[in-house]
């Protein structure tokens, strides 16, 4: 006698593009409905510009195993090249000036790549710093970047494209948030590809992967102008639609090292880790400051915030390298896992 079996307890498996299918109807049909004024300024447009920012340096340092220190130069090359080429150029579409200006971040991407060819870890990371000091000196001793203005500080342009202008917080979150889309699914088939497992071959195992042929040199300058372009065009978003002005000293170290952090906290090598270390990142001072005034009143002024925030900050770096080296999505997973299995348990 054969006994015949279901197993009804079993978790449905959805394909994968659902889940991503589904925040994309969200995040366009319902957060421009539901969404504040506040919401949009303060939340979204940030986290939208350093989740790219963490997708750029993601490819280069997660995949490609190339530490850089020089995100926010990559911005700032971005930003100010997106306003000059909008600026001089005559009939060159919003589109055109945001490709050009990653090309231009891609090209300086490259330049400072160039010392990966012999350095590795700490010293590819000093030498990547250049790039940060090097761009901020040019973009503050060179008026001409800045149209000449006294003060280094600029308005960002009009977001027109075809037509249409997106002004507002939900206009410039839908500009944002479809420039982010784009890159990143760009991103994901790029590390899905051929190219994107080169990458994981010469960070795990330079030496194997020259071995079975992988062009070595010629994929660690492709990292780093993949990633700078990425990191340009976040650039563009943080100063044309969060910021609406551009100027150098809002692309200084310590922007590298919060797009750092964002990949450590989010997890490496993972394109979800960049949104989920943005998330943290963003809403991290928020609550902190909110907490603290409801704790403290007024004795935890901004200056109490910016050091607070940078202790906690720091002592969650460290936490997740001692007891979750794989961020975030290691821990999302692994909490989705458990509740699944108590899910086909009940």
């Amino acid at each position: 006698m054969v006994a015949i079996t279901s197993d009804f307890s079993a978790a449905p498996v959805l394909p994968k593009w659902v889940v991503p299918v589904l925040l994309l109807a969200f995040a366009y049909g319902v957060v421009p409905v539901i969404g504040s004024s506040y919401l949009f300024e303060a939340i979204l447009l940030p986290f939208l510009a350093l989740s790219l920012a963490g997708v750029g340096l993601n490819i280069l340092t997660g995949y490609a195993g190339q530490v850089s220190l020089g995100s926010a130069a990559f911005m700032a090359a971005g930003a100010f090249a997106a306003y000059n080429f909008n600026l001089r150029v005559e009939g060159l579409p919003l589109v055109g000036s945001i490709v050009l200006a990653g090309l231009v971040a891609a090209g300086i991407g490259l330049i400072f790549g160039l010392p990966s060819l012999r350095l590795k870890g700490f010293y590819l990371a000093v030498s990547t710093l250049a790039a940060q000091f090097f761009v901020q000196w040019a973009l503050t001793k060179f008026s001409w970047f800045s149209n000449d203005s006294a003060s280094g500080v600029i308005d960002a342009p009009k977001l027109f494209i075809a037509g249409f202008e997106f002004d507002g917080g939900v206009g410039r979150y839908l500009f944002a948030l479809t420039v982010v889309v784009i890159l990143t699914f760009l991103a994901h088939r790029l590390v899905s590809s051929q190219t994107g497992r080169n990458f994981i071959a010469i960070r795990d195992n330079e030496t194997a992967a020259r071995i079975i042929g992988i062009p070595v040199l010629k994929t660690k300058l492709l990292a780093f102008a993949i990633s700078s372009f990425i990191i340009g065009v976040a650039g563009v978003i943080w100063a044309f639609a969060y910021l609406r002005t551009v100027e150098p000293a809002g692309f200084d170290l310590d922007r590298s090292f919060q797009i750092l952090f964002i990949i450590i906290i989010g997890g490496l090598a993972s394109i979800r880790g960049a949104f989920l270390g943005a998330a943290l990142i963003v809403v991290f001072p928020l609550a902190l400051s909110r907490l603290g005034n409801f704790l403290l009143g007024d004795v935890f002024d901004s200056g109490v915030l910016d050091m607070s925030q940078r202790i906690v900050l720091g002592a969650l770096i460290i936490l997740f390298l001692i007891l979750e080296p794989d961020g975030l999505v290691a821990l999302w997973d692994r909490i989705r896992r458990r509740l699944s299995l108590a899910w086909q348990s009940s």
